[in-house]
């Protein structure tokens, strides 16, 4: 059965998005109007409209409350322990919860859609995979060359929210160009976590070469965090630049997000440069004294958050 396709479009530069509400409100097509010229900034399994795709695989899922790995299916929390689904295929938990079920479309007009997705409300089985209820509002808006993503958490519940929150996009490689071995990709990261079964062991290895200077995609072969990332004026801007067409997709987020996952999918026909507020297993890591970047919402707060994907 195929999903429910919701497109917004920008009236004035024609550039559009598609997103699926209830397949993880993924933002799966983004098309860029550039000069005239329509450019496919996210890549998509051919399947994925029909819901038949991994969740994880295409466009632009959405990771919380956890992005990334936990080490096996156990999760400890002040004293208690709560049992989470293994969706690796290697005894891990990975990626949260909401990336696969069904969100609630809340607001919607040509150029924008806003859903939200509430673990007591729309899944009600979470409550006792997780220490608390979470709700999570999403809203996509095409302006420009521009999509932009806005999130919310909210921690509607009398106990502290422990989470983390990240996206996953898959970039197109080439942009337009005829080699994605030439296109040259800036992720501004100082350090490398050690990684170990994919999950950080809380080594952190300094990097040796400028924050700025572009790695060719020919070299790349990433699953693998990052940290120490630079910013200006509270923003951190990484890009991949298609030298053959001269176009080049932008990716902003702010300093809450202080951890980049990148990751080469086996196809090579994108790339993801995953922003995340926490590196995977940061609930281990703070176990073992190491500063991750978990985050704990006190009750009845709010996380807000926005990345921008643009393309020059």
């Amino acid at each position: 059965m195929s999903l429910e396709i919701i497109e917004i479009k920008d009236p004035e530069s024609g550039s559009s998005a598609k997103i699926a509400p209830t397949f993880g409100f993924n933002c799966f097509e983004f098309l860029a109007n550039v000069d005239g010229q329509a450019i496919d900034v996210l890549w998509a399994a051919d399947d994925f409209a029909d819901g038949t795709a991994r969740p994880s695989s295409s466009g632009i899922p959405l990771l919380f409350p956890f992005p990334g790995r936990i080490h096996g299916t156990k999760l400890s929390w002040e004293d208690r322990q709560f049992e989470i689904p293994e969706g690796d295929g290697r005894g891990n938990a990975i990626h949260g919860f909401v990336m696969n079920r069904a969100w609630r479309v809340t607001e919607q007009t040509e150029s924008h859609v806003t859903a939200e997705f509430q673990a007591s409300r729309d899944d009600a089985t979470l409550m006792e995979q997780w220490p608390t209820d979470f709700k999570v509002t999403a809203t996509y808006e095409v302006s420009g060359t521009a999509l932009t993503g806005t999130y919310r958490i909210e921690n509607p519940s009398a106990k502290p929210l422990p989470f983390g929150f990240g996206t996953h996009p898959y970039f197109k490689v080439p942009i337009g160009g005829e080699s994605a071995d030439a296109c040259e990709i800036i992720v501004p990261y100082t350090f490398a976590w050690e990684f170990k079964d994919q999950m950080a062991s809380g080594n952190q290895f300094n990097r040796d070469t400028d924050p700025f200077q572009p790695i060719l995609f020919q070299d790349t072969q990433f699953d693998n965090g990052f940290g120490g990332l630079e910013s200006e004026d509270g923003l951190c801007t990484t890009s991949i630049h298609d030298p053959g067409s001269g176009r080049t997709i932008e990716q902003q987020f702010d300093d809450q997000f202080d951890s980049v996952v990148l990751y080469n999918p086996g196809h090579r026909e994108a790339f993801c440069i995953e922003p995340y507020t926490c590196i995977p297993d940061a609930f281990q890591l703070r176990r073992q004294g190491y500063d991750g970047g978990l985050r704990v919402l006190p009750a009845g707060e709010t996380f807000e958050t926005s990345i921008r994907i643009r393309v020059k």
